[in-house]
């Protein structure tokens, strides 16, 4: 009968341009001809394809591939994923307010949420689950796992878990989850720093609230950190940057197919506060909505853009109802910051033969001017005023992070101590510990340039130059190898910063998290140094100013 109900759609979908007579050679003509091949396609697989086919997800493959030669974010949300839609617009679900993972077959609590049911509960991250309301969870994917833990908020969920060995069995009362835009702020001599993670609904006003608090305790100045922030709805990025400009500046604007649909955003309210410096850190992953609030701070010369150049996506989507409870989230037109520019990296319309899409040369980009007249430049995202090169870390760091060496060491860490004090006074000082835990587990990893080497004897063999150059080879590996004690050792420092920043997480969760990486944190310490600074900070954003400057 589903199927029946389909072919039904998509013959019903069709009548009205049959019915129109378009004429042959016309767009209409085109459109109606491809959904009649499209038709007559599917039915002829339905009924002769020697296995039978699943019209929701042979359809939705159809549906993916015409929207995947699009862009990125033209995409078709089923009624079964419609919750993930609402949780990325407002950041609230009902459930338990814990982050699941899957190893070895397994599901485990990667992450808690300080407040929420599973913390209330005594669940600690690391803990295994074996059972959801009595269902085993062998076999379990992830987001097998996750459906069942979510549910109407005030509902229990019984579940059984391991720790450390022990089975644990216990009761949650889901609730309603609600992920905080404003992760951490904090006032330090005199300066302000809050870290933004997303701009979900009524964002804007959690934004405003932390502002007035650090206001309250002495902050003269602010550091806005838009770093890893994907972005989201537009009108809270307008609202933030509203309370700093002058009422009825042009913040963003957007221009698309649909004439009707172009807006104008413009600052309605007197500011907050148009005179404290200002400093907004961003990196490669600040996007969209981030990347209006910096851009239009930028253009208006109201605050300094310190780290590296953002995404670049100066697209903005809608969503469109379907039929059977599903949406459309598409593409309807561009937005354009203060100067005029559009920062759109990836023009997706130009594509290769095999459909490759690039970023904007520099070379084909434009100049724009400031309020104050500094030049800033269109596409490939927003070029920071003082350039901040990005931390990198060692091979050795990269695999004990993701091989989760650090995660579980830190799962017997908090076995043994029950509390670390104050987070600013704390300091992680057993080392020797972790070095034996990484030996215990035969801790191994390779090098890139290892594989690298590899890779290159192999394909030396197949051409016949190998036995030639054997020696080289030797040579060159023994060069190459590495040692894991000799490495723990040499990047000490750079590894007790990973351990100490999971530490501080499982006492006192995102906050102190955040806290602990501001510690170390090469682009927050170049912020606050600017801030103290007036004259930097103002000739940075004077007209002469035009390169960015590097540290």
């Amino acid at each position: 009968m589903k199927k029946s109900i389909i072919s039904i759609a998509l013959a019903t979908l069709m009548l009205p341009l049959c019915q129109a007579g378009a004429k042959k050679g016309t767009r209409e003509f085109e459109t109606s001809k491809n959904l009649d091949i499209f038709n007559s396609i599917y039915k002829e697989l339905d009924m002769f394809y020697v296995d039978t086919i699943r019209p929701e997800k042979e359809i939705k493959h159809g549906i993916d591939a015409m929207l995947g030669n699009l862009d990125p974010y033209t995409t078709y949300i089923p009624e079964s994923e419609m919750d993930n839609l609402k949780f990325m617009t407002t950041g609230e679900y009902a459930g338990v307010g814990a982050v699941i993972g899957e190893r070895n077959g397994e599901i485990f609590i990667s992450e808690i949420y300080e407040g929420m049911p599973a913390q209330k509960s005594g669940l600690k991250v690391g803990d295994v689950f074996l059972e959801i309301n009595g269902e085993d969870l062998k076999g379990k994917s992830t987001s097998q796992a996750s459906e069942l833990l979510k549910g109407q908020a005030k509902t229990i969920t019984t579940v059984k878990v391991r720790r450390m060995g022990e089975e644990i069995k216990t009761d949650i009362t889901r609730d309603k989850i609600s992920i905080p835009a404003v992760s951490y702020y904090a006032v330090k001599d005199g300066i302000g720093y809050i870290n933004f993670s997303g701009f979900t609904e009524k964002s804007g006003d959690a934004f405003a609230d932390a502002l007035a608090e650090m206001k309250k305790n002495g902050a003269k100045a602010l550091v806005i950190d838009l770093r890893n922030n994907p972005g989201g709805i537009l009108g809270e990025a307008v609202k933030i940057t509203n309370l700093f400009v002058e009422k009825k500046s042009t913040i963003v604007y957007t221009k698309g197919k649909v004439k009707q649909w172009d807006e104008t955003y413009k600052a309605t309210r007197e500011p907050v506060d148009r005179d404290i410096p200002i400093a907004v850190l961003v990196n490669r992953n600040s996007a969209s909505a981030a990347e209006i609030l910096a851009g239009a701070l930028q253009d208006l010369d109201r605050a300094v853009i310190i780290g590296e150049r953002t995404f670049g996506k100066g697209l903005v989507q809608t969503t469109r109802n379907l039929p059977y409870g599903g949406n459309l989230k598409v593409t309807i037109s561009k937005y354009y910051i203060p100067s005029g520019r559009c920062i759109q990296a990836i023009d997706y319309s130009q594509r290769s033969n095999d459909g490759y899409v690039q970023r904007i040369p520099d070379s084909l980009t434009t100049e724009f001017k400031t309020a104050k007249g500094r030049i800033v430049r269109d596409g490939g995202g927003i070029n920071p005023d003082f350039y901040v090169e990005p931390e990198k870390n060692s091979t050795i760091s990269y695999y004990l992070y993701t091989n989760n060496i650090v995660f579980d060491y830190v799962n017997q860490y908090q076995a043994k101590h029950e509390t670390i004090g104050s987070l600013d006074e704390f300091k992680y000082e057993e080392y020797e510990d972790f070095k034996k835990f990484v030996k215990e587990r035969n801790f191994t990893y390779k090098l890139k340039t290892e594989e690298l080497l590899n890779s290159l004897k192999e394909i030396a063999k197949e051409e016949g130059y190998f036995k030639m150059s054997e020696d080289e080879f030797k040579a060159l590996e023994g060069k190459l190898s590495h040692n894991v004690e000799k490495d723990l050792d040499l990047f000490k420092d750079e590894i007790i910063d990973l351990i100490s920043v999971e530490i501080a997480k499982r006492y006192f969760y995102q906050k102190g998290e955040i806290a602990e990486m501001l510690k170390r944190d090469k682009t927050y310490k170049a912020a606050i140094e600017l801030l103290n600074d007036k004259n930097k900070y103002e000739q940075l954003l004077s007209p002469k100013a035009i390169e960015p400057k590097k540290k």
